[in-house]
């Protein structure tokens, strides 16, 4: 499923959405041994580099692991209340969506610096237990001193404007000021662009597994005794979702994506789950309503 560009004569949305970067940095605990790998190398008769040996240096060490699944929980939670900006680094995060953006964000930091204080208090004995643990594999220069270890882990929010297409302020010459302003405003309105597409794809995915669930069931599918396809209710609490994003995120104030929104809205308003697995023809309904939203996306490249 492919978006085809699409051309934005945009306004300035600087004040209606900013950039956020989310950095957490955490020590993994994992170092390659390149020693023993050539050691494995040779005692299998194989070419020098066709095998690495990674080392986990504290085996599996349960705190470590806490502070690992926090941070990846902490970015997908981030980036479902952001729209890409650039390839890596600082999203696109709306005006409106701010206010519910940054008491999560703070919430998932402050939970992870009471895991990582967890684990600074377990290191000194998971670092004496690793000698245990690896054998002739231990090698105390891969582990940080333990007054130094909390320092391996960090966890910043940082804010920032998005800059206007026309905001170059360096001493280049007016010339190449102007080419480098022309630049800027083709990378801005690309930017954008992808950031809209962006919301039109999720919309899109909602769409279709909505629809999916709500197709009568062959003889495959996992069926209900009232003959519905199998569902959770987090069907509905996506869509919902999806919906406020819609509200929240088209910062290019974009008619076609409100009508939309609006539409799904409408067609959705005081259907339950519940109701949808009891009634079939409401379940028919309900899907027509989805495929028509489906097929009105725009730019969408079948």
């Amino acid at each position: 499923m492919n978006f085809e560009a699409t051309e934005i004569d945009t306004p300035s949305i600087s004040s209606s959405a900013m950039l956020v970067e989310i950095r957490i940095n955490c020590w993994t605990g994992r170092k390659k041994d390149k020693a023993v790998s050539e050691e494995v190398t040779t005692d299998k008769k194989a070419d020098r580099g066709t095998a690495t040996v990674t080392k986990k240096l504290l085996g599996d060490c349960a705190t470590l692991h806490a502070i690992d699944k926090q941070s990846k929980n902490a970015r997908n939670a981030s980036y479902k209340r952001t729209l890409p900006w650039a390839d890596t680094g600082p999203r696109l995060l709306s005006t409106e969506q701010y206010f519910k953006f940054h008491p999560e964000m703070t919430e998932w930091q402050n939970e992870f610096y009471k895991l990582v204080d967890d684990f600074d208090r377990a290191y000194p004995f998971e670092l004496a237990q690793a000698q245990v643990r690896l054998g002739d594999l231990f090698d105390p220069s891969d582990y940080p001193h333990p007054d130094q270890i909390r320092d391996k882990f960090r966890f910043h929010i940082s804010y920032m404007p998005v800059p206007d297409a026309g905001d170059f302020r360096v001493d280049v010459g007016n010339e190449t000021k102007q080419t480098l302003t022309t630049h800027y405003k083709e990378y801005y309105n690309e930017q954008i662009s992808g950031a809209m597409n962006d919301l039109w794809t999720q919309l899109h995915t909602c769409l279709s597994n909505m629809s999916d669930k709500f197709a009568e069931p062959t003889e495959d599918d996992k069926a209900t005794k009232t003959g519905s396809k199998t569902f959770r209710d987090t069907l509905f609490t996506n869509m919902n979702h999806m919906l406020e994003m819609l509200k929240t995120c088209n910062v290019t104030g974009d008619c076609q994506m409100e009508a939309m929104r609006l539409r799904i809205e409408d067609a959705l308003h005081g259907i339950t789950p519940d109701a949808v697995r009891q009634d079939s023809r409401l379940r028919a309904e309900t899907k027509r309503a989805m495929d028509d939203a489906i097929a009105q996306i725009p730019t969408l490249d079948m």
